[in-house]
C-alpha cells in the first residue's frame, strides 16, 4: 500500500482536493420546526429538479399504498385509512425530486471530465449533476470513465471475481436503501460465491442497538409500533435523536401523541428546532396558528453522556423503592422475566453522584425532575439514533436503556418499549435478509436447504474491517450496492486509499458521488433505477417491498418511466451478475424475471415471512414478530431479559481540548447533500461550520466568525479537518458539533464502540486552533 500522503505538521487532512472557502452566515437557532417554510422548501427543490407535473406524479405518490416507499427515512406509515394526501416531509421531497430529477450523467458528462477533474468538485456538485445513464468502465491507466455494455461490464465482474485466490478476497457492500428482494439476491450471490463479506451501512448506524438488544432482550430490533406512540405511550424519552431533520414525519406522530396527552422529554446536547413547536403544514394550527409545543423538557446532556443520564435515572428509581419497597418497580414482572436484577443494584446504589453529574453534565435534581415524570407514566417510550450508537460507550448505553425499561416493566405491552429509529428506508430489512457478516446459523441451514448449496460459516468483514483488509492489500475485489462508501465511512484518507489498493471497484448506483472517484486498478459503475420508477422484466411490471422502523413490511412500485434505456433494476443486476458467474442453477433468471419467485424463496427461508405473497399484498403490509413484544418471551440463551451491570464513562479529553460530535444539516440526507443550508441552527451558505459554546469559544481566545482548523488527536496520530467557521452556538460547555461528512477525516479508524465495532464519529476529541492560512497571514503582518 502506498504512504499516507501528510501535511508538513504530520497530520492527516481531508481528501477530495482543497476545501471550498468557507463563507457561511449564522443567525442562531430556529425555535420552531416545518410550517409553511417546510412547503415553501419543498415546492422549490422539487419543481427546480422536476418541474410540476413530474412533482405531482411523484410526491402524491409517496408511501401510499399503490404508490412508492420514500428513498429517505424509515419512520412508519400511518394506518392506509389515515394517511394523508401529501404523506411526506420537506426532507422526504427533496429525496424524492433528488432521484427523479430530469438532469442525466451520460457518456458525453463522462468524455468531458476526467477522474482528475471530477476529483476535484465537492460531493454536492458531483450528486447535483444528475442520474447515471449509461454503464461505464474505467480501464487500468485510464483517465476517464467510457461506456461500456452490460453484458462486457458483468463479464470482467465475474472473470475478476472467478480469478481470486480465495473468495474472501471480495467484498460485497449493501446500502440501506436496497429492496428486501434484492438484498436477499446479494446475499445469495455473496454467500453461494464463498464468503459472509457482507459489511453493510448498519455497521455504521445501529450495530450497537442491535448488538445491546439482542444481548439484553433476544431481538436486534426495537418492539415499538407507530400506535404505540400515538395512541398508548404516556411519557416518550427521546435521546442522541433530532427528529426534525432526521426523521420529520415523526413529529406528527409525537403531535398526536401530545394531543392525547402524552408527555415528550428530549435529551441531546444541541437544542433542536424539533424540540420546539412544531407547525404541522397539514392544519391550520400549524400554518396560522401557535403550532404544537412538543418537548415538556429538554436535557442538555453533554456529548457521550448519555449513559451516566440513564444510570442517573435508574439510580433515581432504585432509591425511591429502597425508600419504599413496592412503590417504583415492577418486581413481578422482574421475577417472571428477568434475570441479573441484584447486581445491576448493587451497581447502581454504589453510582457515585458527583461522577453522574460531571459524566452527563446534568445536575442530580434535573435528573430526579426527569425521574419524576417517570414513575407518573403507566408507560414509556424510549427513542434513539445515532447520537447514542457511534460512542465507545454506545452498547453500554443502550443496555442500561434497556434497564430502565424493564425496571418498570416497560416490554411487551402497549405503549411501552425500546425504539431504536432507524435512518436509512430499508437498513432494517436489509439485515432481515440476511446483509450481515455474522448470520446465525440456523438462517444458513434454511438457505442450504432452500438452494442446495452449503453457505460458509466463518464470520466475514464488517466496514470498518473490510477497510482494514484492503487497506492491508488483502480485498481484491469491492463491490458496493448504493451508498457512497467513502464518504460514509471514517478516516477519510484511509478508505480512501484502502478503495484504490483494490483491483476492481464496482458500483451499482443512481448518482455519481465521491466513491465512484476512489476506483481500484480498475472499475464500473453500473446505473440502476431507483424507487420512483417503473421496474419493467419479462413477467411484467414488478414491485419491491422494504421494512421500515417499526417492522412493518409494505410494497413499493414505482410511477415514473426509467430515466434511461440503459437503466436496470438492482435485482435485474445481481440476478445477472449470479448467472455470469454460476449459470442458471440456482434459477437467476426466473428471479430476476418475476421477483415473486425471489419472495417465495424467502419465505422458506427468513421467518415471519410465511404466506409473504398474500399478505404483502394486503394494504399496509404486515409487521414482523418479535417474541418479547407479542408474547413477553425472549429468545436469549436462558430465555429471560438481562439486566446488566454499565458503570458510566465518557471519553478523557485533555485539558484545552473539546468533545466534537458529528451531525446532519437540515438540507441533507446522510452524506446526500441536498443544499448548503441548515434553516434549523441558522446557518446560511456554507457547510464547514463548528458550533462551540460561547465560554469555550473565550477560553480558546477564539470570536464568533473565526476561521479554525480541526485536529483531532488519536493514539495513531492527529488528523486536522481545515478551514471551519467557528459559530457561537448553546452547545454543553466543553462539547462541538460539526457537519459530516466533512469531519469524517476526523474519526480513526480503530475508534469504535465496543462490541459492535461501528465507527465512534459522535465523540472525537479535537483541539481548535486558528486556521492554518489565518495564522501564516498573522505571522507574515508580525514580521513586517
Amino acid at each position: 500500500m502506498a504512504e499516507q500522503p501528510t501535511n508538513p505538521t504530520g497530520t492527516q487532512e481531508s481528501a477530495g482536493g482543497p476545501p471550498p472557502a468557507p463563507h457561511p452566515t449564522s443567525s442562531g437557532p430556529a425555535k420552531s420546526s416545518v410550517g409553511l417554510h417546510g412547503i415553501t422548501e419543498s415546492a422549490r427543490y422539487s419543481l427546480a429538479e422536476m418541474g410540476p407535473r413530474r412533482s405531482l406524479q411523484t410526491l402524491l405518490s409517496v408511501n401510499h399504498v399503490d404508490g412508492f416507499d420514500c428513498p429517505s427515512c424509515a419512520w412508519g406509515d400511518p394506518d392506509p385509512d389515515h394517511r394523508k394526501i401529501a404523506e411526506f416531509c420537506e426532507n422526504g421531497a427533496k429525496a424524492v425530486a433528488w432521484e427523479a430529477t430530469r438532469k442525466r450523467v451520460d457518456a458525453a458528462f463522462f468524455a468531458e471530465h476526467s477522474i482528475a477533474d471530477l476529483s476535484e468538485r465537492d460531493g454536492h456538485w458531483l450528486e447535483s449533476q444528475g442520474r447515471l445513464a449509461h454503464p461505464m468502465h474505467l480501464a487500468p491507466g485510464a483517465t476517464h470513465y467510457v461506456p461500456i455494455t452490460w453484458q462486457d461490464a458483468l463479464a470482467i465482474t465475474a472473470d475478476r471475481l472467478r480469478g481470486l485466490a480465495d473468495p474472501d478476497r471480495a467484498v460485497f457492500y449493501t446500502s440501506g436503501r436496497t429492496s428486501n428482494e434484492a438484498a436477499f439476491l446479494y446475499q445469495l450471490l455473496a454467500r453461494r460465491f464463498g464468503t459472509n463479506n457482507l459489511p453493510d451501512c448498519s455497521n455504521m448506524c445501529h450495530e450497537s442497538s442491535g448488538a445491546a438488544l439482542t444481548e439484553t432482550l433476544g431481538v436486534g430490533k426495537g418492539l415499538v409500533s407507530y400506535s404505540d406512540i400515538t395512541d398508548h405511550a404516556d411519557l416518550i424519552i427521546i435521546v442522541g435523536q433530532n427528529p426534525g431533520t432526521c426523521h420529520p414525519r415523526m413529529l406528527t406522530a409525537l403531535e398526536q401523541a401530545k394531543r392525547r396527552g402524552a408527555r415528550i422529554i428530549a435529551a441531546n446536547p444541541l437544542p433542536e428546532a424539533a424540540f420546539g413547536r412544531f407547525h404541522n403544514p397539514q392544519t391550520p394550527r400549524g400554518l396560522v396558528g401557535p403550532g404544537t409545543k412538543l418537548a415538556d423538557r429538554y436535557l442538555p446532556v453533554r456529548v457521550g453522556g448519555d449513559l451516566a443520564l440513564f444510570a442517573g435515572l435508574n439510580r433515581v428509581l432504585i432509591d425511591r423503592e429502597d425508600a419504599g419497597p413496592g412503590s417504583t418497580l415492577d418486581h413481578d414482572f422482574i421475577n417472571r422475566y428477568c434475570e441479573g436484577f441484584e447486581a445491576a443494584a448493587a451497581a447502581w446504589r454504589a453510582l457515585d453522584w458527583s461522577r453522574i453529574e460531571t459524566l452527563s453534565g446534568l445536575s442530580r435534581r434535573r435528573i430526579e425532575d426527569c425521574a419524576a415524570d417517570v414513575l407518573a407514566a403507566g408507560s414509556v417510550i424510549v427513542c434513539w439514533a445515532m447520537g447514542l450508537t457511534q460512542h465507545r460507550n454506545a452498547v453500554a448505553t443502550i443496555r442500561e436503556i434497556v434497564n430502565f425499561l424493564l425496571l418498570r416493566g416497560n416490554v411487551g405491552r402497549p405503549g411501552a418499549g425500546p425504539a431504536p429509529i432507524r435512518g436509512h428506508s430499508n437498513v432494517q430489512g436489509d439485515r432481515t435478509m440476511g446483509i450481515w457478516e455474522q448470520m446465525p446459523d440456523a438462517f444458513l441451514d434454511s438457505l442450504r436447504d432452500e438452494f442446495g448449496f452449503d453457505p460458509p460459516r466463518a464470520h466475514g468483514l464488517d466496514t470498518v474491517d473490510s477497510i482494514r483488509a484492503m487497506r492491508d492489500g488483502k480485498v481484491d475485489v469491492f463491490i458496493g450496492l448504493g451508498g457512497n462508501f467513502a464518504s460514509a465511512t471514517p478516516d477519510t484518507e484511509v478508505t480512501e486509499a484502502a478503495l484504490a489498493n483494490c483491483d476492481l471497484t464496482v458500483h451499482i448506483a443512481t448518482k455519481l458521488n465521491r466513491s465512484h472517484l476512489c476506483h481500484g486498478t480498475e472499475a464500473l459503475l453500473l446505473p440502476c433505477l431507483g424507487r420512483t420508477e417503473r421496474d419493467q422484466q419479462a413477467s411484467g411490471e414488478q414491485f419491491v417491498t422494504v421494512e421500515d422502523t417499526m417492522a412493518m413490511v409494505h410494497a413499493s412500485r414505482g410511477r415514473l418511466l426509467p430515466g434511461s434505456p440503459h437503466l436496470r433494476s438492482e435485482v435485474a443486476i445481481v440476478a445477472g451478475l449470479g448467472h455470469a458467474l454460476f449459470g442458471d442453477a440456482l434459477g437467476w433468471r426466473a428471479m430476476r424475471d418475476d421477483y415473486a419467485v425471489i419472495r417465495r424463496h424467502i419465505e422458506h427461508v427468513v421467518p415471519g415471512f410465511h404466506a409473504f405473497e398474500q399478505r404483502i399484498r394486503q394494504p399496509g403490509g404486515f409487521m414482523l414478530p418479535r417474541a418479547p413484544r407479542d408474547s413477553r418471551t425472549f429468545p436469549t440463551a436462558t430465555g429471560t431479559a438481562h439486566f446488566t451491570v454499565n458503570p458510566p464513562t465518557a471519553p478523557e479529553v485533555p485539558q484545552g481540548h473539546l468533545l466534537l460530535t458529528t451531525v446532519r444539516s437540515h438540507d441533507q440526507f446522510n452524506t446526500t447533500v441536498y443544499g448548503l443550508d441548515d434553516r434549523y441552527r441558522g446557518i446560511k451558505g456554507g457547510r464547514r461550520v463548528v458550533f462551540l459554546n460561547r465560554d469555550d469559544l473565550r477560553d480558546l481566545r477564539l470570536r464568533d466568525g473565526d476561521l479554525v482548523d480541526l485536529v483531532s488527536v488519536n493514539p495513531d496520530g492527529e488528523r486536522r479537518a481545515p478551514g471551519f467557521r467557528a459559530v457561537r452556538y448553546p452547545t454543553p460547555r466543553g462539547c462541538a458539533a460539526a457537519y459530516y461528512p466533512e469531519t469524517n477525516v476526523l474519526v480513526a479508524l480503530d475508534s469504535t464502540a465496543e462490541t459492535s465495532n461501528t465507527p465512534a464519529t459522535k465523540s472525537i476529541v479535537i483541539r481548535v486552533e486558528p486556521a492554518a492560512s489565518t495564522a501564516r497571514r498573522t505571522s507574515r503582518r508580525a514580521t513586517a
